[in-house]
């Protein structure tokens, strides 16, 4: 029986060398692979890996075909949900969504949606599926505010519906956090996101770049002026937190926002690029998400000494099991249970250690984990000459601000219905612009919601 194939492993760079190089760490499946490991899957009657998809993708149609070697198939089963195939097979959590649900998962280990969502994506890039269908404009035009995954999928989705659709991005490059916020050797940018963006283009988007929302253009220009019928904000939440403790002004403090996007965006980890970023001798990251997981290993392949304080154990890290794997497996040490109280610096104004407490775990909070508790007396300092908040980030206030009659909340989130509606006539917003930072497929999930919800509204209103 197909259940009894073991899970077939995936090709890794060897965790020695490639805490050297940003080159990709998993290398996916071959064909042979993909097929085998395609073949395990039980093709469910009522599949519980589809509702736990954020957009749905009929996952055991997409499987079978490839199981029978038919990728083009696939990729076509795929394209009807995701524009992003490539990128979700890489950065999704699917243990947590669609292979947390696998009925294989059970007993044993679950499907490989994720790899085999990545190959046949893979095969897509290299292979194309034939010519772009011409689609039939309806006459109406949609902005975007935004080019990461919610508005790439926004803006898809609307563009086969019929609309003319314009991407505004704020940086000189497409792809927000795709671009800026996920490293080279998880995501790479001219292999993996570029020619992701190239298939949203062929639809018909246009995209616009070094427009910054709330400044270069309004929402209100863009509907009064500029004649669009409806405005998307997916522009993200690229607004760091700091802890506010002494010592967070020093020369050597970063956040990880600052410091990922000098790697990824600007390239400072190429020698070919002259890109100013330091990371010292020894850097501490604070944080134990996935993007503390992807500054600390991006600083140790820079060259430094690199540590992860967390202040919860590892049982509550909520980074990807996967990402803190590879980060022990390259050498990064966790100094779990441990907590920052202020950064020291020298006469220089520099960065010389962090001061920290140690922890314990008291009752559950609000969110379900155990509070941390401070152990008295347990002072003590971590040499150091960098130090990386990895603390979370929330929403840049540029457009709520400039955009009269949009709701936001405390945490300067934009309030919107779960179709994306938000509290100004013609605005939809999704993605991290709503929730905080999350993960690239609820980015999509809400870009797609959104743009169902913009054709209804416009076809209501014209």
């Amino acid at each position: 029986m197909a259940n009894k194939i073991p899970r077939v492993p995936v090709r890794e760079q060897d965790p020695a060398i490639r805490a050297t190089n940003f080159e990709e760490v998993c290398y996916g499946y071959n064909r042979e692979e993909a097929m085998l490991e395609a073949s395990r899957c039980l093709n469910c009657k009522n599949p519980r890996c589809v509702a736990a998809c954020p957009v749905n993708i009929r996952i055991p149609d997409f499987i079978s075909a490839l199981a029978q070697g038919y990728e083009a198939a696939a990729a076509a089963i795929i394209a009807e949900d995701s524009s992003l195939p490539s990128v979700c097979g890489r950065v999704c959590p699917q243990e947590n969504q669609c292979e947390g649900q696998c009925i294989l998962g059970i007993k044993g280990e679950p499907v490989a949606i994720g790899k085999l969502e990545r190959y046949v994506g893979d095969w897509k890039i290299e292979n194309g599926c034939g010519e772009t269908p011409a689609i039939e404009r309806n006459g109406h035009k949609v902005a975007v505010i935004g080019s990461g995954p919610s508005g790439l999928a926004c803006a898809s989705d609307l563009a086969k519906m019929g609309y003319e659709v314009k991407i505004f991005e704020a940086l000189h490059e497409v792809g927000g956090v795709l671009t800026y916020g996920i490293p080279e050797f998880r995501l790479p940018k001219t292999r993996v996101v570029a020619k992701e963006v190239e298939a949203v283009k062929r639809l018909g988007v246009e995209i616009e770049t070094d427009v910054i929302a709330g400044r270069t253009v309004t929402v209100d220009s863009l509907l009064d002026e500029e004649g669009y019928d409806a405005v998307f904000v997916g522009s993200g939440a690229g607004l760091p937190r700091f802890m506010g403790i002494e010592g967070e002004n020093l020369n050597g403090v970063f956040s990880a926002n600052e410091f990922l996007t000098r790697a990824n965006l600007m390239r400072a980890y190429r020698e070919d690029y002259d890109t100013p970023i330091f990371v010292g001798r020894k850097a501490v990251i604070v944080g134990g998400g996935n993007v503390a997981m992807d500054a600390v290993r991006t600083a140790k392949r820079l060259g430094a000494e690199a540590t992860i304080v967390y202040r919860r154990s590892e049982a509550e890290l909520p980074a990807r099991v996967e990402e803190v794997h590879h980060a022990k497996q390259e050498g990064i040490e966790f100094r779990m249970l441990t907590n920052p109280t202020r950064i020291l610096g020298d006469d220089k104004g520099r960065v010389r250690a962090i001061n920290c407490v140690e922890m314990t775990l008291g009752e559950p909070d609000e969110s379900g984990r155990r509070s941390p508790v401070v152990k008295e007396g347990s002072d003590f300092e971590i040499e150091c000459d960098v130090v990386i908040m990895a603390l979370g980030t929330s929403p840049n206030p540029l457009i709520a601000s400039t955009t009269e009659g949009l709701e936001t909340n405390r945490r300067g989130c934009i309030v919107a219905t779960e179709n994306g509606a938000t509290s100004r006539e013609g605005v939809f917003a999704g993605g991290d612009a709503v929730t905080g930072a999350a993960t690239v497929i609820l980015a999509m999930g809400a870009g797609r919601k959104a743009a169902v919800a913009i054709d209804e509204y416009v076809k209501s209103k014209k």
